[in-house]
């Protein structure tokens, strides 16, 4: 038996020796490493695609915006800013006032029929109470006659009641009859007497209707129109009119005084009126009345002058110049009567400041056809639009026209 020599650097367990290392296998913590570096890799990707997506939308909106800005510089209506001339201070103020009648009112029918006849034509001077026109209305004359009649037959009705009446009162006191059948009577008496009043009612009415076919002038006047002829049929009430009459011995003329001269006025002063149709002629009228208020729309005064007119050189509807004397204001301004805008709610006038338009509330003075006085709203460095477009609204961006692309503009033209 032999005995095997041991090295004594040899370790005796040969279990115990290390393995060869082999490069097949995978160290444990080598997997959650690799899961790191794929996320990381993943939030590069992420942000890349983000800077990418970023870098192409801002370019995107940044012209987005840039056309929009450019729209709405290209929509500005191009406009020409003049600035306000100061004029003279006003001492006459010359307005237009509507002339009307004193009294106006057109004539209906208030019954039904046939014009049987007319008397007076457009243009004929009436007194009051002269007879117009007549309707020949023959049902309303025979229900006036049948109203007669019933009313006839209430009244006999009545005193026979009243009589059978006043006999029972007679005779209850002696016991002839009885209580009851007085009672009777009574009651009927006083029943057919109330058939009586409405008999008598009923053919007022009808008398009533029947003195409508006859119209009459309600006041002196002058007839305007005449809508109706001979044998026309007449229908009651306002559809349609018969006459049209007018009071033109005095004339009324209204005009709107600017709310800044209503202290320059009274009531009972002479105002001179001029006309076109009267060329070197003035009319003295009186100033009657004002409306105490001044309007808040428009920031005037609502007058009434009141002229003469017995010798009818005057016609009703015209246009009168009316002539106010009134306390001089110093700030008025001079400008052309192509900047006023005319809109619902007043006069305005555009003005420009920092390019963006303004409709300022205004008051004018004289207006001679070419130019107007504004005598409120206005300042000296204010920048009116000239021409303003119909469709300028208020805080509207505008583009104002340099003095050299108006020439441009007018050369083309």
């Amino acid at each position: 038996m032999s005995t095997e020599k041991t090295n004594p650097h040899q370790s005796p367990n040969p279990a115990n020796e290390p393995k060869a290392h082999n490069h097949h296998e995978t160290a444990p913590d080598q997997k959650p490493i690799r899961k790191g570096h794929a996320l990381t890799a993943v939030v590069i990707v992420v942000i890349v695609l983000a800077v990418l997506a970023i870098a192409g939308i801002l370019p995107r909106k940044h012209a987005e915006a840039a056309l929009t800005d450019r729209t709405n510089d290209l929509a500005a209506p191009s406009v020409i800013a003049i600035t306000p001339k100061p004029g003279d201070p006003i001492q006459e103020l010359v307005l237009p006032g509507n002339v009307t009648s004193y009294t106006e009112s057109p004539i209906y029918a208030r019954t039904a029929g046939y014009l049987s006849r007319w008397y007076f034509d457009i243009g004929a001077p009436v007194k009051k109470g002269d007879l117009l026109a007549e309707i020949a209305s023959p049902e309303v004359d025979q229900q006036l006659a049948q109203g007669e009649a019933d009313l006839n037959t209430a009244q006999a009705n009545a005193n026979n009641a009243r009589i059978q009446a006043e006999r029972y009162k007679g005779l209850v006191a002696s016991n002839a009859v009885s209580q009851q059948d007085t009672d009777t009577f009574v009651n009927q008496a006083a029943s057919t007497a109330a058939q009586v009043h409405s008999a008598e009612a009923n053919v007022q009415r009808l008398k009533a209707l029947q003195e409508f076919e006859k119209i009459y002038s309600p006041f002196d006047g002058v007839i305007t129109a005449r809508n109706v002829d001979t044998g026309q049929l007449i229908d009651p009430g306002a559809g349609k009119e018969l006459f049209h009459l007018q009071a033109v011995q005095t004339l009324r003329v209204y005009t709107n005084l600017p709310g800044v001269y209503s202290g320059s006025v009274k009531k009972g002063q002479t105002i001179d009126l001029t006309f076109v149709e009267h060329s070197g002629q003035t009319f003295h009228g009186k100033l009657v009345r004002t409306a105490d208020a001044i309007d808040p729309a428009s920031r005037t005064l609502l007058v009434e002058v009141d002229v003469e007119n017995r010798d009818r050189k005057l016609l009703a509807g015209t246009l009168a110049q009316v002539h106010f004397k009134v306390n001089p204001i110093a700030s008025a301004y001079v400008l052309p009567v192509s900047v006023l805008v005319f809109r619902s709610d007043g006069m305005r006038v555009g003005t420009v400041k920092d390019g963006v338009a303004h409709l300022v509330p205004v008051t004018i003075g004289q207006d001679d056809g070419r130019t107007v006085q504004i005598i409120t709203g206005l300042n000296k460095d204010d920048k009116v639009i000239q021409d303003p477009p119909d469709s300028l609204i208020d805080g509207e961006k505008v583009h104002v026209l340099s003095p050299q692309e108006v020439q441009t503009a007018q050369g083309g033209k």
